[in-house]
């Protein structure tokens, strides 16, 4: 997006990067805020004071993220994730503008460490010979369980 769309949204208040790790910080031109009024029971103030946080972060776009973290990122399926790889986070769990701002922000950064630690690969692994027989030897005791319950003992 260019600078320009962002200059509305984004106040001055946090003017430094967002900081994940001390390898990984996020500028704030990466970051886009809108404010809008929270859903939910407010009081007098719910149809006039736009208290939640939308926060925008461009996950495909970003150049602060190493490319296995975002390639990482991208793949998780979360419903906060557009098509696009814009992840979108709705914060208005408090009554203020200030905290469901750093709310929103901390989740970004939980987010953004989900997908720092690379999965581990599985080993393939079979079953044991005792494993096996305990299986089967299951298997036959429902079958003649089946077995009986199907013989005419009702006539």
């Amino acid at each position: 997006m260019p600078k320009s769309t962002l200059a509305p949204y984004n106040s001055p208040m946090f003017d430094d990067a967002l900081e994940v790790t001390p390898e990984i910080s996020i500028p704030e031109t990466e970051l886009v805020e809108r404010f809008v009024r929270a859903s939910g029971a407010g009081g007098q103030n719910i149809n006039k004071v736009s208290t939640a946080v939308e926060l925008r972060f461009d996950i495909a776009h970003s150049l602060s993220l190493p490319e296995p973290v975002r390639a990482r990122l991208l793949a998780r399926r979360d419903r906060r994730l557009t098509d696009d790889g814009v992840l979108v986070i709705s914060a208005q769990r408090f009554r203020t503008q200030e905290r469901n701002r750093i709310d929103a922000r901390q989740r970004l950064i939980a987010f953004i460490a989900a997908g720092l630690t690379e999965p581990k690969r599985r080993i393939a692994t079979r079953p044991s010979k005792a494993a096996k027989q305990r299986r089967l030897q299951r298997k036959r005791e429902r079958s003649e369980t089946k077995q009986r319950r199907s013989s005419h003992h009702w006539e």
